[in-house]
């Protein structure tokens, strides 16, 4: 346990060294991810017609936890396998004791922490300009919407890296990626609550792992839980699908990768 330990601290710290050597390249990727603010801005304006089931101010409040739950949740895992896989530079991790994507991971993991100072002052710039958009989560919603950021983070990752190990078969595994975020951005929250769908749409939609990757630690974050219970048992439940075809694939890849002389 200590040595497993002692791993997991090595991999971080040198990820989060990698990671701040490139600090004003991280700067423009959560700069990227500001998307939801843009949003935040038409949805409110929209929402003074007194049209929709949320307040100028709750739809506000919305997309700032949106703007969060995306700075750590997103992932790129796809194309750092993919161009491994390409140019051959897979094969000397594989000759390693530890599987080669807990490098992935703990770059991902190391990354949350060198972006957290340039989130904070984005918030703090947005708080300045909205201040009545400022809350605070109760503490159980809290704990509860750091476990489903978490969450979301590691089933975002799961879903990719299972898309990434198709790069065993093609090289353009990162289409896959690229048509699956078009279904993401609709369904996931992002685009708009969850709230203002259609209420057989939304029932299908909440069955699915998109809600779960946003909408559900964003609503968390804003107090406005619903269906918790369900919202981890979905994510769970999908997570197993994800992780047993990740497994089938990562066999067969292996075989396919040693097919092709690495």
């Amino acid at each position: 346990m200590a040595q497993t330990l002692r791993k997991i601290w090595t991999f971080l710290l040198v990820y989060y060294a990698y990671m701040v050597e490139y600090r004003a390249e991280l700067l423009f990727w959560v700069l990227s991810g500001t998307f939801p603010l843009i949003l935040m801005g038409i949805w409110a304006q929209a929402a003074q017609s007194g049209q929709f089931s949320l307040a100028p101010t709750e739809l506000v409040r919305y997309f700032l936890a949106v703007f969060l739950a995306r700075q750590f949740t997103v992932v790129w895992v796809i194309w750092e396998f993919e161009r491994e896989v390409v140019q051959g530079k897979l094969s000397p991790y594989l000759l390693q004791p530890i599987d080669p994507v807990w490098r992935h991971f703990f770059s991902h993991v190391a990354e949350r922490f060198a972006r957290l100072p340039f989130v904070f002052v984005l918030i703090g710039l947005f708080l300045l300009l909205y201040p009545q958009a400022g809350w605070w989560p109760t503490p159980t919603n809290l704990i509860l919407a750091l476990l489903a950021v978490s969450g979301s983070f590691c089933l975002r990752f799961l879903m990719q890296y299972t898309f990434a190990l198709l790069a065993f078969w093609t090289e353009r595994a990162s289409a896959i990626e690229q048509f699956w975020f078009l279904i993401y951005t609709f369904l996931s929250g992002m685009v708009a609550p969850l709230e203002l769908f259609p209420e057989a749409v939304r029932a299908i939609v909440l069955w699915t792992p998109f809600p779960y990757l946003i909408y559900f630690p964003a609503s968390l974050l804003i107090n406005r839980p619903e269906n918790v219970l369900q919202g981890f048992v979905t994510m769970a439940l999908w997570a197993a699908v994800f992780f047993g075809l990740n497994r089938w694939l990562w066999h067969q890849g292996i075989r396919q990768y040693s097919g092709m002389g690495a």
